[in-house]
């Protein structure tokens, strides 16, 4: 890179100055870097008329006058979560003090990708030993297609060093709170970190709230019917954090767990818990210490999506007309079918527990009873039910379960761990669901065969993210990403849960192809060890087209949904690995 000009704010003060009234494109005048004293503001793209995408800033603090503590970025993990809380800060003076919509189209709106609930790796801030910086976007104010210079000068000259200086600057918090941001997330990696150690797969601490606010509303429940989270004694267990020391919760250990209870009783809460553990969340979110392995992966039927050459064979197979299940392909999948294919796909790519809903599971593949065993026999049913494979899993590829299940007493003879819930409380059960088990058989016959079998991988072939010869890739919030000429419904990624992660995604699939990483010798999975890797090096912002200048609105997806998003690409060619 170049030398980098930094002019005088008076020098952008005098621009906006001259171009006030003219057409929109004067606004090009003002792109540059202009020194503020305190900060170095960096307007590295303007946009081209009031209704394009807004124009992209940075601003920047050297850390000598930022002072925030070394020890808030002395690792990864702190980073992330001090960068989390300087973002939040920004968006909180942002609705402070910016005024919001001036003019035409976006104009004078300011936005940072601030994010949910989760505290994960994003673009939106950097902190280091150098400097602090934030990433954010501005409508620039227009009337039709005139410049407001006057109302820019607004925003660059009182708005934006008002953001700045209240979210910056280490004196402008209370210490209290990014420590406790940055210990509160360190927290829970290192309790995350010791779930396989100790034979876990989940674990919820003792004084968790897990409700929501609504469907609409990801916050905690609130107000005098909230029942806080209290494990039961045969479950409870002890792990230690860095920061809060001793935590007491309801350990889930490896193996097969089925969670029962009534209507209404929390057992899809639960499940939507351990579902979300995989990421770490902010202070007072009510699941700070409820944590899953990292490669949980939530698991549904997915109708009508297409399938490209799974071997879902351990779950299907003996088609009519003799259709391949070695190498399975639709573009029309059913209930049952998808279901196989996400689970192999989850195995594909790495998992150690898989989550599952009966509400969103076809139930043809979680069981045949015995009474349709006889009435369709197994030669004439080519469907092995997940019930027959949940411990072949377990047992030869190490891959534990959690299904919640209110209406199918046969998973009671393949449970390791029975946990019923009542009234948000969990009470352990094993024993008695076992019992019942013994003195009521169910007489349905185990169709697996006695062996799971080897997962083999699949070879990516080709990537077209082109429409008409030009490169159209681009996310619409967490419905689907248009790639090339097509669309990806990622819809139904449960765990999916910022948009900025679907705009990563889009992104790396481009910057993979731009690596050569899809040569159609390397596999899938292959692809995606070598795209994280290059990002655990260089950080997430190497896979932007704007590298260098203004990378600010990604969040780090984890590599299944990477995956299951290009296993949701309709034009994906692949082929089995040796075939």
């Amino acid at each position: 890179m170049g030398l980098i000009l930094i002019a005088s704010a008076l020098v952008l003060q005098k621009r906006l100055r001259t171009i006030d009234g003219r057409g929109y494109k004067s606004y090009q005048a003002i792109l540059g870097h202009y020194d503020y004293g305190s900060f170095v503001l960096y307007i590295d793209h303007v946009q081209s008329d009031p209704f394009a995408p807004p124009s992209r800033l940075r601003a920047r603090v050297e850390q000598g006058r930022a002072c925030f503590p070394q020890r808030l970025y002395s690792s990864r993990v702190r980073q992330i979560a001090l960068s989390d809380f300087i973002t939040r800060g920004f968006a909180t003076a942002m609705r402070r003090y910016v005024r919001g919509r001036r003019g035409t189209g976006g104009s004078g709106v300011v936005r940072v990708d601030e994010g949910g609930q989760e505290i994960m790796e994003r673009t939106s801030c950097l902190v280091n030993d150098d400097f602090v910086e934030i990433r954010f976007s501005l409508g620039l104010p227009a009337a039709g297609r005139r410049c407001l210079g006057e109302e820019a000068e607004g925003i660059f000259f009182s708005e934006i060093p008002k953001l700045v200086e209240s979210s910056l600057f280490y004196s402008a918090y209370d210490p209290v709170a990014p420590k406790d941001h940055v210990e509160v997330c360190e927290d829970q990696e290192v309790l995350r970190e010791e779930l396989a150690p100790n034979r876990l797969v989940a674990f919820v601490a003792n004084g968790s709230v897990l409700p929501r606010e609504s469907g609409a509303s990801d916050r905690p429940l609130s107000g005098k019917g909230v029942v806080s989270f209290t494990s039961p004694d045969e479950l409870e267990v002890e792990l230690k954090a860095p920061n809060r020391g001793v935590v007491r919760g309801m350990g889930v250990p490896e193996g097969v767990t089925v969670i029962i209870g009534g209507g209404y009783h929390g057992k899809s809460t639960l499940l939507a818990v351990l579902s979300r553990g995989v990421y770490n969340h902010v202070p007072g979110d009510g699941r700070e210490y409820a944590v899953s392995r990292r490669d949980t992966v939530k698991i549904r039927a997915e109708d009508g999506r297409r399938i490209e050459k799974v071997d879902i064979s351990p779950f299907i197979s003996n088609l009519p007309f003799g259709q391949d299940t070695t190498a399975f392909e639709t573009d029309n999948a059913s209930g049952s079918t998808s279901q196989a294919a996400n689970i192999v796909e989850a195995m594909e790519c790495g998992t150690s527990l898989l989550l599952m809903d009966e509400d969103t599971c076809a139930t043809n593949f979680m069981i045949r009873d015995s009474r349709m065993q006889r009435l369709v026999p197994k030669e004439k049913e080519p469907i092995t039910p997940f019930i027959d494979q949940v411990r072949n899993l377990y047992r030869e590829h190490g891959v534990s379960t959690i299904i919640v299940m209110g209406g199918c007493s046969d998973y009671f003879d393949v449970a390791d761990t029975v946990i019923a819930m009542d009234r948000y409380r969990p009470k352990v059960v094993t024993g008695e669901a076992h019992r019942l088990a013994e003195e009521q058989p169910t007489q349905r016959l185990n169709e697996a065969g006695g062996s799971f079998g080897d997962i083999g991988g699949r070879v990516l072939l080709r990537l077209d993210p082109y429409r008409r010869g030009k490169l159209k890739v681009a996310s619409h919030a967490l419905g689907s990403i248009e790639f090339g000429s097509e669309r990806i419904d990622i819809s139904l990624l449960e765990q999916l849960v910022d948009p900025s992660q679907a705009r990563a995604i889009a992104d790396m699939m481009v910057y993979a192809l731009r690596r050569g990483y899809v040569d159609g010798r390397r596999t899938l999975g292959d692809i995606i060890k070598m795209l994280f890797s290059d990002i655990d090096r260089d950080g997430l912002e190497v896979i932007s087209p704007f590298r260098g200048q203004h990378p600010g609105d990604y969040a780090l997806p984890r590599p299944q949904e990477v995956a299951f998003a290009l296993d949701r690409l309709r034009s994906l060619e692949v082929r089995r690995k040796g075939g």
